[in-house]
Formats: structure tokens, C-alpha cells, sequence
């Protein structure tokens, strides 16, 4: 909530032990600085963002190509969502010199699509610099759209509810492998 409305930039430790009805100096007892209170939530965004992930492709079957598309759709519904959360985990200063754990829970959730895009194109797609090129026009689609999105220019298509959303991130996801 307080990085919702604050942003990264207005966000404090002293405001946010305040809301959570705590003492000013209680967090400090858990993060050594507003930076490290922000890593750890842009940490549980990543561990969020894996989950939601790995819910969409729960419903997609065992298909390579449903499976990658709920990958995207799940990507982007987590954006959607937690928009605050998802611009604070790709930037901004939680991003300095961020603890192995932050690393690790990145990683998962990049995984994630880079496990669909090798199971779409074949086991040893990454082997080759083409399977990587893959990875990053999926990447890339799905990470432009969740921020122009987030930032209110997608409004004809964002303005509906997010099932009708899903065919249209469907296709562009497929458009960005060629499918």
C-alpha cells in the first residue's frame, strides 16, 4: 500500500511502520536501511510474479505453446495487478548491490519463460545464439507491454477486464516467436 501510493521515491521506513502501527524503529530490527526493506519486497515480487506464473501454466496442459503463452499471460497479469511492485522490481534502487536470495528469486521467475521457450523450440534451442534471440523478443514483448501498460498507453485494451485481455496477449505472444 505505501509503495503504492508513495512510489519508490516517496517510499520511507518511518511511513511504513507507521501504517503497520508499529514503532519508527521497529523495521530497523529487520532491514538495515529503506533499500533493504525494498529489496526484500521487490524480492517477494519476484517469488509473486514465479507463482503466478507457474498458476497460469497450471490451466494451460501440457501443449509447449499453451504452456509458453500462460507464461506470458501470467507475466503480465502479475503487472497488472501490482503495478508499484513490478516497476520497483526491474528498477530504481533496489537493484543495488542486491542479496543472493534477491538474485535467486529474480532468476526464477526469468526462468520460468526461458523453460517455455525451450520446450516450444526443442531441447537444444539454447544452445544456439537463435534460441537466446527467442528468449529476448519474448521477453521484451511481454515486458513492453506490461510497462506501457502500467503506464496508461494501452488504454483500449487495458481498460477492459483482464480476460479480455488474454487473447490479445495470447497473439502478441505468439507474434513474438513467430507462432
Amino acid at each position: 500500500m505505501e509503495l503504492t501510493e508513495k512510489g519508490e521515491d516517496g517510499f520511507s521506513l518511518r511511513s511504513t511502520a507507521k501504517r503497520a502501527g508499529v514503532s519508527h524503529a521497529a523495521p530497523a530490527h529487520h532491514f538495515k536501511d529503506v533499500t533493504a526493506l525494498l529489496q526484500g519486497l521487490a524480492q517477494r515480487g519476484f517469488e509473486r510474479l514465479t507463482a503466478t506464473m507457474k498458476e497460469e501454466q497450471a490451466e494451460a496442459g501440457d501443449d509447449p505453446e499453451a504452456l509458453y503463452v500462460a507464461a506470458g499471460v501470467g507475466y503480465i497479469r502479475f503487472a497488472a495487478e501490482n503495478p508499484a511492485l513490478f516497476q520497483l522490481m526491474f528498477g530504481g534502487r533496489s537493484h543495488h548491490g542486491v542479496p543472493t536470495e534477491f538474485a535467486k528469486a529474480a532468476d526464477a521467475s526469468f526462468s520460468v519463460l526461458v523453460n517455455a521457450v525451450a520446450r516450444l523450440r526443442g531441447a537444444d534451442a539454447l544452445k544456439a545464439e537463435e534460441g537466446w534471440r527467442d528468449v529476448a523478443a519474448a521477453w521484451m514483448m511481454l515486458h513492453g507491454y506490461a510497462h506501457l501498460a502500467i503506464g496508461g498507453k494501452l488504454g483500449w485494451l487495458t481498460g477492459q477486464p483482464f480476460d479480455r485481455q488474454r487473447p490479445v496477449i495470447a497473439d502478441l505472444a505468439r507474434r513474438a516467436l513467430r507462432l
